[in-house]
């Protein structure tokens, strides 16, 4: 039997054990404050609010009659996942997706189960700015044809991916960090006009990671932060896989609490809710560039510990935050059930996450100007 390389390399390597050991204690930590709000719900360092569901109904003078929703990364797993729970909540939903024929199969999947889901597919790479761009006409131009109200109701950004090595895009960006946070940042921003004219409350939920926890408060700072997100890494010598995809993550976080401050503290625009959603460990293809034999020994040992979900149940957190009520704005939704946690004490940085935020705006405007132009 021919030896496995890679996957030999893979074994030995600091990221693999990076992701066991502090990855798995990330998300064990998470649980772990569940059980202590459960015990404790009012007391202690972990206090916690369940939101109940609420669908979404119009009512006779309403003119939105089918709100739209539009999710991101939406061919598997949780995307796809998202997008049947949602269309049966009433939603219209539009799957984005870098494949156009997963989409349609998809889609075609969905309406197996439920004949009267109300579908659209459109393809976009969020790892290319333009891709994004062209996203952001095709969709006012359908919404403008269709015969639904010309604004979004819901943004889900789920689009993420996982590499074992460096690939700088088009745009000159990590792509694990142009994927995860760069693109969903410019595709918020595009969109938030429509969003904003929504005649009924609007939201948006970032899927995030309790990986997020294993960026460190003392290697990170406002400057080593922009450096890290903005700056083109090496393309050879070692890739950080799993720091580049928690630090990916926690800027989306950051992202997410300096968003809800600015709609609803700096210009308060209640009619726009911001949440974070945290699904946990689930069994997607997010690790389809892991050694197969190490992903496999990776989900039946989570299996075991009993952290691993499928994508109908980790969807549990998206789908509460997706339905939660306006007031639930700025929290962190984990565990299914309604239920929030406290993400890192980093993540909430308030000056970490206003430089964050002008850095990425100024890569937003430099963007809208060059479009323009």
């Amino acid at each position: 039997m021919a030896m496995d390389w890679p996957a030999l390399r893979m074994l030995f390597s600091y990221d693999f054990w990076r992701m066991a050991v502090l990855w798995t204690s990330a998300v064990v930590y998470s649980y772990f404050q569940l059980l202590l709000a459960a015990r404790f719900p009012t007391r202690g360092r972990f206090p916690t609010r369940s939101y109940p569901r609420r669908r979404f109904f119009p009512g006779p003078d309403s003119v939105i009659k089918r709100p739209v929703c539009v999710v991101t990364g939406a061919t598997s797993g949780l995307g796809a996942a998202a997008a049947r729970a949602l269309a049966a909540q009433g939603y219209h939903v539009v799957l984005a997706g870098r494949c156009p024929q997963l989409l349609l199969k998809t889609i075609g999947e969905i309406k197996q189960q439920d004949r009267d889901a109300s579908l659209s597919a459109f393809q976009v790479d969020l790892s290319s700015i333009r891709s994004i761009k062209e996203f952001e006409s095709r969709i006012k131009q359908w919404l403008l044809d269709s015969n639904l109200h010309p604004s979004i109701q819901l943004l889900i950004n789920n689009a993420g991916i996982l590499a074992t090595t460096c690939r700088v895009t088009s745009d000159g960006y990590d792509q694990v960090m142009q994927t995860n946070y760069i693109g969903a940042f410019v595709l918020t921003n595009l969109l938030l006009p429509l969003l904003k004219i929504s005649p009924v409350p609007a939201k948006i939920v970032n899927v995030t990671s309790f990986t997020h926890r294993c960026v460190s408060d003392t290697a990170m700072n406002e400057k080593t932060l922009c450096r890290e997100i903005f700056g083109c890494l090496p393309t050879s010598g070692n890739y950080p896989s799993s720091h580049t995809y928690e630090l990916s993550k926690f800027c989306l976080l950051l992202f997410s609490y300096e968003l809800h401050r600015q709609l609803h503290v700096v210009d308060p625009s209640p009619n726009i809710s911001v949440i974070a959603a945290d699904p946990g460990v689930v069994e997607t293809n997010i690790m389809r560039e892991i050694p197969r034999f190490l992903s496999q020994l990776a989900f039946k040992a989570l299996r075991i510990m009993r952290l691993l979900q499928s994508p109908e149940i980790g969807v549990g957190s998206i789908i509460d935050a997706a339905l939660a009520p306006p007031d639930a704005s700025g929290e962190y939704f984990f565990g299914g059930k309604g239920r929030t946690i406290r993400s890192s004490k980093l993540s909430y940085n308030i000056q970490l996450a206003k430089t964050l935020w002008s850095r990425s705006m100024i890569l937003f405007e430099a963007v809208q100007s060059s479009f323009h132009e």
